[in-house]
């Protein structure tokens, strides 16, 4: 079966202190050997809602180098 998708990218989600889903802004926070991780905050309050990991698929030693 063929892939459809390879990432999701969250538009929304539920902020605990706004008590509703809003826009979330998505940052780069680390470049990780492993792959990237991302960092998500409310747009309306600026609350820390959630993180992600994109997992890389080359290998990062070998471009160090």
């Amino acid at each position: 079966m063929k892939q459809q998708y390879s990432d999701f990218e969250a538009s929304e989600l539920f902020c605990p202190q706004c008590k509703r889903a809003v826009p979330v802004r998505n940052k780069l926070l680390l470049v990780l050997p492993q792959g990237e991780k991302y960092h998500y905050t409310c747009q309306i309050c600026g609350a820390s809602i959630g993180e992600k990991t994109v997992r890389r698929t080359d290998n990062f030693t070998a471009l160090i180098r």
